[in-house]
């Protein structure tokens, strides 16, 4: 049950940096693995969006495809993911972006998760790892170009 937490300082403001997070269908332009994410439902309510997505991964040979539940809540800055169907057993991922010392951003990103196959988990597992570890750079990186580096 691999688990990763980090917490970035960035030069970035919170709603910028959760703007960009949230931008989900541009994720297979910058972040590692993603090869493709579509949103198949969108709805809104009370100020939450909450989108149905299907994303596919990939690693050399390896391919694998999984639909999410990602609810947008912009007013808390939180972005909430939960695993709807794929390879794994369960998928739990959460982003939250609070304020630091004015126009600078404290951005969490938490994941937890479980392969449902052991082949799968051996052969993925450590890839998924180093990406996991390597998501919140490629989401400053991302901000950087987009916003221009501070």
């Amino acid at each position: 049950m691999p688990k990763f937490e980090t917490r970035r300082i960035v030069n970035h403001s919170p709603d910028r940096m959760y703007d960009l997070v949230a931008d989900i269908e541009r994720y297979p332009e910058f972040v590692p693995l993603c090869e493709e994410l579509t949103i198949q439902s969108k709805k809104e309510r009370d100020g939450k969006t909450l989108l149905i997505a299907h994303m596919s991964v990939g690693y050399k040979a390896i391919r694998e495809s999984f639909l999410s539940q990602v609810l947008l809540k912009p007013a808390e800055r939180v972005i909430e993911v939960k695993y709807l169907e794929g390879p794994f057993k369960y998928l739990d991922n959460r982003w939250r972006f609070e304020e630091v010392d004015g126009d600078k951003c404290a951005v969490t990103f938490f994941i937890d998760y479980e392969f449902k196959s052991l082949i799968l988990s051996t052969l993925m597992g450590s890839m998924f790892d180093r990406a996991f570890r390597m998501f919140s750079e490629a989401f400053e990186k991302r901000a950087d170009a987009v916003y221009g580096a501070s």
